[in-house]
């Protein structure tokens, strides 16, 4: 009887799966400072996930878990990198294959077939597919995908961006042989119409907002924490490396297009492995005490109004069964102002 009382309490009391994704851009030391990492704090990063036991995975077996019901590790990491950079290739690439550490390169055709800025070329990104790099969309011309062009209908933006997605998929499919039908938003920036189009053409969405990655996280809205520029620092990377993420059963008000401002973010969620007294979420230094409007749905609101473009409001909890973790969510906010 002992025995199965221990059993029960530990699947009750097991922590969150959660796995988490980094997302790098530049591998350089002349490259600008808030989007990059020098080749040695990669290395360093590697270093870290070999020496204490991560289980670097690929994009694809994370997407695989999610959307089959699997388990996933707590101790999954995976690595990206956004924005068809030469430098992955020159420098990042070489160093990854040293390690034997599979990852994802979001690329945006239209860049590269137009040579628009320091960009990789395609049989760069033809010799990166063929040692098993996993090739991704980043929309065809890196554009803000959640913003209308002036006098631009809802309907008209809305096919703008499908065809974005599908020629930049069809791009990568003939250059590469891959198709992921895996959309990194560029910048971060959607909203919940661009998240109903992404699952419309059955494609996975992939943001830049921070947290881990659980069993309910939403499909079109996935997370990724920073690893450049200050957040490159171990100190800081192994704390994002022992996060939970939220169980949210529904994101009730979580738009990223700000309408009223200040936003109220509203998120309905399981509550086992946190108490409720110890969720606190902030904008910017500003505290925001959650106000529970039953006993899994609440909201919050700052004082001051969001400043125009890209803000967040981020929230946390420390785990009860796991020493040492915390569930972390961060909302993006995206005001046009």
């Amino acid at each position: 009887m002992r025995a199965l009382i221990l059993l029960l309490l530990s699947l009750i009391l097991s922590p969150a799966q959660a796995a988490v994704m980094l997302i790098y851009h530049h591998v350089a030391s002349d490259t600008p400072r808030v989007s990059s990492v020098t080749p040695d704090e990669l290395r360093a990063h590697l270093s870290y996930f070999r020496d204490n036991n991560f289980q670097v995975i690929g994009l694809d077996v994370l997407i695989q878990q999610l959307t089959s019901g699997q388990p996933i590790a707590d101790n999954a990491v995976v690595i990206t990198f956004d924005d068809s950079y030469e430098n992955n290739f020159t420098t990042a690439h070489p160093i990854l294959q040293e390690f034997g550490y599979p990852y994802t390169l979001f690329i945006s055709p239209g860049a590269i077939d137009q040579r628009i800025g320091p960009v990789l070329t395609w049989p760069q990104v033809k010799q990166m597919s063929d040692d098993g790099v996993l090739i991704a969309n980043h929309a065809m011309w890196h554009e803000h995908m959640a913003t209308r062009n002036k006098d631009e209908t809802e309907v008209a933006w809305l096919e703008r961006m499908k065809q974005s997605i599908l020629q930049a998929e069809q791009r990568i499919q003939e250059e590469t042989g891959q198709q992921h039908k895996w959309l990194a938003y560029p910048y971060g920036e959607f909203n919940n119409a661009l998240e109903d189009l992404v699952q419309q053409l059955g494609f996975i969405g992939i943001g830049q907002q921070s947290g881990a990655i659980g069993p309910l996280t939403k499909l079109t809205r996935i997370p990724r924490y920073p690893a450049a520029g200050q957040y490159a620092d171990l100190k800081d990377l192994s704390q994002k490396l022992r996060t939970l993420a939220f169980p949210i059963t529904e994101y009730v008000m979580a738009d990223q297009q700000v309408s009223a401002n200040p936003p109220t973010l509203r998120l309905s969620l399981q509550i086992e492995d946190f108490r409720r007294q110890q969720l606190r979420c902030y904008a910017g230094s500003e505290v925001l005490e959650p106000v529970w409007l039953n006993a899994t749905t609440f909201e919050v609101t700052a004082s001051k109004p969001l400043n125009r473009g890209r803000s967040r409001y981020n929230c946390t909890a420390p785990s009860l069964s796991k020493k040492g973790y915390f569930y972390w969510y961060s909302q993006p906010w995206l005001n046009a102002g």
